[in-house]
């Protein structure tokens, strides 16, 4: 397969996808025989881990295609607002506007948390606005964030299919996130990283964000995150015994024609999906 020049100037040099001949891509193509159980169509999956500067990935050639983020840009829009102290932390509270929205959990006084957590699309929209179009865009082109275009709306462009961006961009810029390695405090990145821990046991940590873009005739359903897995081990030179936490980043997404779909049941179809794979990999049990 050719090497994609473009992508591969505009996001992050480890990563390098397209290129099938380094040796640690791995095709994953048994992944499709999981998309398909979930009626997932033009289905594509990234798997970065970092600690073996290992990529498995499902349907490569769609790992580059820019899409819309919808509301996987809640990452971004957070880290703004909390770098610039627009948002004191997690718990910055913007009150509810009065209009009644088919989901009920949207229709409240809302802290970030809990903004991030219902997918509230009216309190980002609203923390967007306050932000202010100079400053996010300032951020975008720091940040190298997708195509980095704002279109005509503060309020709109991560839905509208004005900013778009790719998978393989979207773990790029989580591994960034991952390592303080993204031009934000690392306060603000630590307090973001806490919005997206959505699962935790003793095997594994599970951080992400959901997104679905309506594409017309269609839905674009996204998943992006990371996951770490918690290994106990022996210290080399004392025998005590450390935690250690391995990061796998990825980044997910697939379409689905029927538009009379459940899409609070595709949350939870894309977190299982993702939980299959990692299992497939052997990373978790």
């Amino acid at each position: 397969m050719r090497t994609n020049h473009f992508l591969l100037l505009s996001i992050l040099p480890l990563l390098l996808l397209i290129s099938c001949d380094r040796n640690n891509i791995h095709e994953k193509e048994n992944w499709g025989t999981i998309f398909n159980e979930y009626g997932a169509e033009n289905a594509c999956m990234e798997v970065y881990d970092n600690t073996h500067d290992q990529v498995f990935v499902y349907n490569i050639p769609r790992m580059s295609d820019s899409l819309s983020p919808a509301s996987t840009f809640k990452i971004l829009n957070s880290l703004i607002a909390l770098e610039t102290n627009l948002a004191a932390d997690i718990d910055y509270v913007i009150p509810w506007d009065g209009v009644k929205r088919e989901n009920e959990n949207w229709n409240q006084d809302l802290t970030m948390q809990q903004a991030f957590n219902y997918s509230s699309v009216p309190y980002y929209q609203e923390l967007a606005r306050r932000i202010g179009k100079d400053t996010m865009q300032h951020f975008l082109d720091t940040v190298r964030y997708g195509n980095k275009n704002m279109g005509g709306s503060i309020d709109q462009f991560w839905l509208d299919g004005s900013l778009l961006i790719s998978s393989d961009e979207q773990v790029g810029f989580l591994k960034r996130m991952y390592f303080y390695k993204l031009p934000f405090s690392d306060r603000a990145q630590r307090l973001t990283r806490k919005l997206m821990l959505a699962e935790e046991n003793d095997e594994y940590k599970l951080y992400y964000k959901t997104g679905t873009s309506d594409a017309g005739d269609k839905y674009v359903i996204h998943l992006v995150g990371f996951l770490e897995k918690i290994e106990v081990q022996k210290k080399v030179q004392t025998d005590a015994m450390e935690t250690n936490y391995r990061p796998y980043f990825f980044a997910m997404n697939y379409e689905t024609k029927d538009k009379n779909v459940d899409l609070g049941k595709t949350i939870n179809d894309r977190v299982e999906i993702a939980k299959r794979i990692f299992k497939e990999l052997e990373i978790i049990k």
